[in-house]
């Protein structure tokens, strides 16, 4: 029986689960990419709450880029711009990178260097 790529991500995805949790030191940095959007949330695992969120649907990604979805790498890399910043007004600088079952290269790879960059530890 051969797996679709959906459960193949699936498999990755509970397979890095496994391993990757958030504290409230280090809350998980998670990522998901459909078609034509890009998500992004910061999540305390112990509590099962979500502390930042951000999207390529949001109002201030609209108001950056002046369009409502993100299928590029230069709008993901707009995205970390305002998640970093939400998330440094929280006061959340260390995180741990979950890129959701997704392989790390293009959007995935981009978004997680421009939130390095930006400042964010992981």
């Amino acid at each position: 029986m051969k797996l679709t790529r959906h459960e193949r991500r699936e498999r990755r995805h509970k397979r890095i689960r496994k391993k990757v949790f958030g504290t409230p030191e280090r809350p998980r940095l998670c990522v998901y990419r459909s078609l034509h959007h890009f998500y992004a949330q910061i999540i305390d695992d112990t509590k099962g709450h979500t502390l930042v969120s951000a999207s390529t649907i949001d109002p201030e990604f609209v108001e950056l880029t002046g369009k409502r979805g993100g299928k590029s790498i230069e709008d993901v890399k707009k995205l970390a711009e305002v998640l970093v910043k939400k998330a440094k007004e929280k006061g959340i600088t260390k995180v741990v990178f979950d890129r959701g079952g997704f392989k790390y290269h293009g959007k995935i790879k981009a978004f997680a260097d421009a939130c390095r960059e930006l400042g964010l530890e992981f």
